[in-house]
């Protein structure tokens, strides 16, 4: 049973069928979705920077523009500790030649949810809300944990909080899919919207899509997480 269906519980079944299918990914499942994003935006000019640290290790980037090409690419796994992972891979066509990705792992811990590993060394863990509504699925992330050494649970002015929109659209046959990073002090931070179709297969998660380290949950017992 996918980690989503774990998570949700019977509300996954109010979701559209295709939808389902999408979230329903187990080990050996793959699923490879393409289309365009109509935006991808960023927050003010100050912020630049900091989106370009986050480009090196596939956590944010500081490119912004119209009609641009990407793919998202989910595989279900076993990681290294043994979790039913499913990888979220997103790749944009910035400009000619040039790429950026946006990494993902998610997994289920039994007592909070769905974790959000975020990058290709996974520095940055969030716990997220799932909601159901009106037949698309909502994501929006609650308390962070940054790996520096050790896991550090940030403080609520130091998370950047991100909400997650995808639904599906029956007239044309896409997916549609909407991002958007907030901080607290700094307003909008980055944020993209789109759509893609999906095919689906089986396999083995190519190497390319795998994270370069995995780590352990935080800890329950900081204060900042459920």
């Amino acid at each position: 049973m996918s980690i989503f269906r774990q998570a949700l519980g019977d509300a996954f079944g109010e979701l559209h069928p295709a939808m389902q299918r999408r979230f329903a990914l187990v080990p050996g499942q793959r699923s490879i979705g393409r289309g365009v994003m109509s935006r991808i935006w960023r927050g003010p000019a100050y912020m630049t920077p900091f989106l370009a640290l986050g480009a090196g290790r596939h956590l944010l980037f500081p490119e912004s523009g119209t009609e641009i090409p990407f793919t998202i690419e989910n595989c279900g796994y076993g990681d290294a500790f043994g979790r039913e992972a499913v990888s979220f891979v997103r790749t944009f066509e910035v400009a000619p030649g040039l790429r950026r990705r946006f990494d993902a792992a998610m997994v289920l811990d039994p007592e909070r949810g769905i974790v959000d590993f975020l990058g290709t060394h996974h520095h940055v863990a969030a716990a997220l809300e799932l909601e159901v509504r009106d037949g698309g699925l909502e994501l929006s992330s609650t308390a962070q944990s940054i790996a520096l050494g050790r896991w550090w649970p940030l403080p609520a002015w130091a998370t950047g909080h991100a909400r997650v929109r995808e639904s599906y659209d029956e007239s044309s046959g896409q997916y549609v899919i909407a991002v958007r990073v907030d901080h607290p002090l700094c307003g909008p931070i980055f944020g993209y919207e789109g759509r893609f179709t999906a095919e689906f297969d089986t396999g083995p998660p190519p190497t390319s899509l795998l994270p370069t380290r995995e780590r352990s949950l935080p800890p329950a017992r900081e204060a900042s997480w459920p």
